[in-house]
């Protein structure tokens, strides 16, 4: 110990004394130790860097592969998509419910079947009735004889009009020209005004319920521009049904003219086919309705279908639901109608040539009690 402590000398060439050898050597000692720390600090620090190294090396090799295979097995595929025009639903050629119980087709001729009218109590000269579940002629006399149909031209009309036609709620204001043909052809009307600006449900009402020739003129306009581009529409329908031969029009209203013809067979077909259609159909079924007010009419007009209310208290064997009726001198009074009998059966009547609309009434009430279950 003293052989240690005399090799530790003062800068003096003195020996330390006791106390100042343990200061400098626990001096020494510390160094020491921190120098051993730093170096063992070292070391982890290398080995630990080293291991990482060694590690990420072999993991970024396969995950390398596993990349570059993937690139290679992705394949660009080029998706061409065509556009498409979805067309939209057209609300006013949705079919009535009724529809469903009607035969295909609108060919209809009478057979060994058909029995003739011969009721004394049936004074039409000319009369029809229709099965539309069988598409049989249940009846007839002289049913495929060419006639002029009259206003039950209007049936047509609102047929072609309702296919043809953009918005129920759209308008139409009531022309001079419109209004001086109406009068002119001393024509049944409604009772709109020049200027009136009229909605087209209120047109289609007007049409057929008090047969408004007022009406079917502005429908005729708002949807082909004019009566003759209409004319064109309804003949295009005839051709359409397959009635084409036997079926001609020129005017949309029923004003009486040599090439304006049908037989009854075509307009109980014309019936059908407007009976198909749920517009057409409701307002043929309508009894009354008010029009919409107007500056001209605030209140409103209130219209009706006579023909309807006149024979639903009569006994016709069930429910006449849709109807039609016209005149002019060369035809006498004629109408189509549309029964569902008692035991649920669907018929079309269509006569012609009464002497009066209340004849023209009764032949059909006859028809239907005497010729319908």
């Amino acid at each position: 110990m003293s052989y240690t402590r005399a090799n530790y000398r003062r800068k003096d060439g003195q020996r330390l004394t006791a106390s100042e050898y343990r200061k400098r050597r626990q001096k020494e000692i510390i160094i020491h130790l921190s120098m051993l720390a730093f170096a063992f600090l070292a070391v982890a620090a290398g080995l630990i860097f080293l291991v990482v190294k060694v590690t990420h090396k072999k993991t970024e090799e396969p995950v390398a592969q596993v990349v570059e295979q993937a690139v290679e097995e992705v394949s660009i595929i080029d998706t061409v998509v065509e556009d498409v025009e979805i067309e939209e639903e057209n609300v006013y050629l949705t079919k009535s419910e009724d529809s469903e119980s009607f035969f295909d087709g609108y060919s209809v001729s009478p057979d060994s079947d058909t029995v003739y009218i011969s009721s004394e109590e049936v004074y039409s000269t000319y009369g029809l009735l229709v099965n539309l579940e069988t598409g049989k002629v249940v009846a007839s006399k002289d049913g495929n004889v060419r006639i002029n149909p009259a206003s039950m031209t209007k049936i047509l009309t609102l047929l072609v009009a309702v296919e043809n036609m953009e918005n129920i709620d759209d308008t139409f204001v009531m022309t001079r020209e419109i209004g001086d043909y109406v009068f002119k052809h001393d024509c049944s009307a409604v009772g709109f005004e020049v200027g009136e600006e009229l909605t087209i449900k209120d047109l289609l009402y007007g049409t057929i319920l008090p047969s408004g020739a007022d009406a079917a003129m502005c429908l005729a306009e708002y949807v082909a521009g004019s009566q003759e581009a209409f004319v064109d529409l309804m003949n295009n329908k005839l051709a359409e049904l397959g009635l084409s031969d036997t079926a001609h029009f020129t005017n949309c209203v029923g004003v009486y003219d040599e090439d304006h013809y049908c037989t009854l067979l075509d307009m109980a077909m014309i019936l059908k086919a407007a009976e198909e259609n749920a517009l057409c159909h409701e307002v043929l079924n309508a009894r009354t309705y008010l029009t919409t007010p107007t500056t001209e009419h605030p209140e409103g007009l209130q219209i009706s279908n006579w023909f309807l209310r006149r024979i639903e208290d009569k006994d016709t064997h069930g429910d006449v639901v849709g109807a039609k009726t016209g005149f002019v001198n060369q035809s006498g009074c004629c109408g189509a109608s549309y029964q569902i009998s008692n035991d649920g059966k669907h018929y079309i009547c269509v006569t012609a040539d009464a002497w009066s609309s209340w004849r023209c009434i009764y032949d059909q009430v006859d028809i239907y009690e005497t010729y319908t279950s």
